[in-house]
């Protein structure tokens, strides 16, 4: 089996908790370096969190710390949902800080996507400010990464600002750099993960299985308590089956910008289905989700962290 070489960026995170270890124990992904970013909580509880991460799953996946702050904005964070430090309230061992690469994250990402013999697949699921570095810094990487799958943006409304999806919100002038860049890019939208509907019968399940599925079921509990008795929603975890199972999606191609001067839009993924814009597409949008058959999808993929 071929395996996808992949870098994930991720500012974890109880979400991103999920989707690092659904791909890390995938044996189809070869997962080569894991970059943080500024976005749920600070850059320094984030990179503490992703060694945290690799030392709970037993793994030796670089990490590479990233950028701090939005390009041009103030950060504005989710702390006051994820906590100060992202994913309190779970016994995690000391991070793995040997794993801490002596790079930042857009010099990792660049030496890794250069020095691959292969093109490297990118995984964003967080704001997009590495992302946007990296291209603008050292735009040979372009023709060496096959494809950016990202956890971002909407085709109808937010759950940041009014229209606007947390990561893009965080930083839009990133965003629009990725999605402008001309590379092949998938968006996993809020739309889509609002539809990815966990119901309670199952998240019951997870803390019987192993301790991938106990982190998620403790992390959610603490988190998401409402959402146990109403079905808990994936949203990170898109990304990773847009990789790994597209069809489990509906999707479309449609020309995508982000607004970065509205007063009251700013973070907005224009999206635009009907081609008023009559620009080619660039990016392939989730538009809705398969609920039950993602269900499956994502149960099994944690019964299968081991």
């Amino acid at each position: 089996m071929k395996q996808i070489p992949l870098i994930i960026d991720t500012d974890p995170g109880i979400d991103d908790a999920v989707a690092i270890a659904l791909a890390v124990f995938n044996p189809r992904f070869d997962v080569r370096l894991i970059t943080t970013v500024a976005g749920n909580v600070s850059i320094e509880a984030t990179t503490t969190n992703a060694l945290k991460l690799m030392a709970y799953y037993g793994k030796d996946v670089p990490v590479a710390r990233g950028a701090a702050e939005p390009l041009i904005r103030q950060l504005d964070d989710a702390s006051d949902i994820h906590g100060k430090t992202g994913m309190e309230g779970f016994d995690f061992p000391e991070p793995k800080t040997e794993l801490l690469l002596d790079k930042h994250a857009v010099e990792a990402m660049r030496d890794e996507i250069m020095a691959s013999a292969e093109p490297v697949t990118v995984m964003p699921i967080g704001p997009l400010t590495n992302i946007a570095l990296l291209l603008k810094t050292f735009p040979e990487v372009k023709s060496r990464i096959e494809r950016i799958v990202l956890m971002g943006g909407s085709v109808t409304r937010g759950n940041k600002g009014v229209m606007a999806e947390f990561n893009i919100f965080v930083d839009p002038e990133a965003a629009k750099i990725v999605l402008t860049s001309g590379l092949d890019i998938t968006m996993a939208t809020l739309d889509a993960g609002l539809g990815t509907v966990i119901p309670p019968e199952k998240t019951a399940q997870l803390k019987d299985m192993g301790k991938v599925g106990l982190m998620a079921h403790d992390l959610f509990q603490r988190y998401r308590k409402r959402s146990f008795g109403t079905g808990l929603k994936m949203y990170d975890a898109c990304a990773v089956a847009c990789l790994l199972e597209p069809d489990l999606f509906d999707m479309t191609k449609a020309f995508v910008d982000v607004e970065i001067a509205g007063e009251l839009t700013a973070g907005c993924t224009v999206v635009d289905l009907k081609g008023y814009l009559r620009r080619e597409p660039n990016a392939t949008v989730t538009t809705g989700v398969h609920a039950d058959r993602f269900c499956d999808w994502f149960m099994d993929g944690i019964a299968h962290c081991a």
